[in-house]
């Protein structure tokens, strides 16, 4: 696939990720360095929808550490259970937040950030990371995103 994406700028929340998800399926297909893919779904995240901060943080010896991603600086270690991010991999389930200002603990690696949506990435049954996309609005995130991004990464083989 040609290192370029095909979304309609006009398009419903809904019908960008319909395809989108397609798109990042043949962009990964077939590359098996795991980095390479992650900053490749990060950018096209980014791309398409204008996310203020879009990355992954990946397990290493027992804390999250940063890995590929797309926005500002960013914190690059999270203890598990701490914040959004370490209390979706504690929980290896997603979370959504629509005001991260109410999340108790949350780890603010920016204060422009105010919504965010964690996803847990899983690999033969293990949290190996997870997909950390934040939103400089309140209440940016819903189901719809919760839907298509757990649809993005089952189809690009973390789940």
């Amino acid at each position: 696939m040609a290192e370029e994406l095909h979304i309609a700028t006009t398009a419903s929340k809904a019908d960008k990720y319909e395809q989108l998800i397609p798109q990042i399926k043949g962009l990964v297909q077939g590359e098996e360095d795991l980095v390479a893919n992650l900053a490749n779904i990060a950018a096209a995240l980014k791309q398409t929808f204008g996310f203020f901060w879009v990355g992954f943080y990946l397990v290493k010896n027992e804390e999250l550490v940063l890995g590929p991603f797309q926005g500002p600086i960013a914190c690059t270690r999270i203890k598990r259970g701490k914040g959004v991010c370490g209390t979706s991999w504690e929980r290896a389930e997603t979370i959504l937040v629509p005001d991260v200002d109410a999340f108790p603990g949350h780890i603010a690696c920016s204060s422009d950030s105010k919504s965010e949506i964690v996803l847990p990435l899983i690999k033969n049954m293990e949290v190996i990371g997870v997909l950390d996309i934040d939103s400089d609005q309140l209440n940016d995130f819903d189901e719809i995103d919760q839907k298509y991004l757990e649809e993005l990464l089952s189809v690009t083989g973390f789940v």
